[in-house]
Formats: C-alpha cells, sequence, structure tokens
C-alpha cells in the first residue's frame, strides 16, 4: 500500500492506493495507528479477487459469513476507524459487483485486493470511540465516551 497526505488542515486527508495482494483490513488498521489516527472515515472503489462479508444476525450476536470467491468490481465501500480501547478498528460496508451485474453487499471482513484499491480517508476533528455495546456484543461508536 501506497499513500500520500493531501490536505494537513483542517483535517488530514490521505489517498491510500492499495496494490494487488494487499488485505485491506488489517492494513487501514496499521495505519491509522501509524499516523495517530483516533477517528476517520473513508471510502474507497477499486476491485478485489475475493472477499468475507457478514451479515450481523441478531439472535445469534454474530455474523454470518458470507464468503465471495470471484473477481468482483468495488463499487462501495464506506466505513470509519475508530478507537476499541488503544486499538483502531475498521468498521466498514461494501457493495460488491460480480461479472453478470448482480451485487453481493454486508459488513466488510476481509477483503483481498486485485488490481488496485483507491481509499481516500478523512481524519475526523473529535474523538470516536468504541464501547461494547451490552445488547449486540458488538463494539459501537459511544459518543459520551
Amino acid at each position: 500500500m501506497k499513500f500520500k497526505l493531501l490536505n494537513q488542515s483542517p483535517e488530514r486527508t490521505f489517498a491510500l492506493i492499495f496494490e494487488k495482494g494487499d488485505e485491506v483490513v488489517p492494513l487501514l488498521e496499521s495505519f491509522a495507528k501509524e499516523q495517530g489516527l483516533d477517528a476517520s472515515r473513508f471510502s474507497a472503489i477499486g476491485a478485489l479477487q475475493c472477499a468475507q462479508l457478514g451479515y450481523f444476525e441478531w439472535e445469534k450476536k454474530e455474523y454470518e459469513r458470507i464468503p465471495v470467491d470471484e473477481q468482483v468490481e468495488v463499487l462501495s465501500l464506506n466505513g470509519d476507524i475508530a478507537l476499541d480501547g488503544d486499538e483502531p478498528k475498521v468498521h466498514a460496508h461494501t457493495v460488491l459487483g460480480r461479472r453478470n451485474g448482480s451485487t453481493v453487499g454486508g459488513h466488510l471482513l476481509q477483503a483481498i485486493v486485485r488490481p488496485t484499491l483507491e481509499v481516500l480517508l478523512i481524519e475526523s476533528p473529535g474523538y470516536l470511540r468504541k464501547t461494547c455495546n451490552a445488547e449486540t456484543g458488538l463494539a459501537l461508536i459511544d459518543v459520551e465516551a
């Protein structure tokens, strides 16, 4: 992954260019840690060789995994990075386009890039903290934290 700082003020803005074989979620989290990003939001387009999406099953309080074992276009990828304790965590949703024009979407759990993914990441001015929500068991943004 390569990156360029596009803007320093009032919000740092980065262009991140993922390359073939890059794993999206861990690279975003390590980038956020290296840059000291406590809170940010991002959007992206590109393509993936495969992905693992999730659909949150309310009754089980866990993600049903949706494997995407084919080349797909990233039609939309939006999310945030917030602190979960002291660690940055990615929360993203995506819509992926298949060769036949159909789509699949959900929570992004894993993704491997092919050939590229272009991400615009903007640092948020305030802190976004995630805390464990007792009802869901998920780490959710807590504006009061």
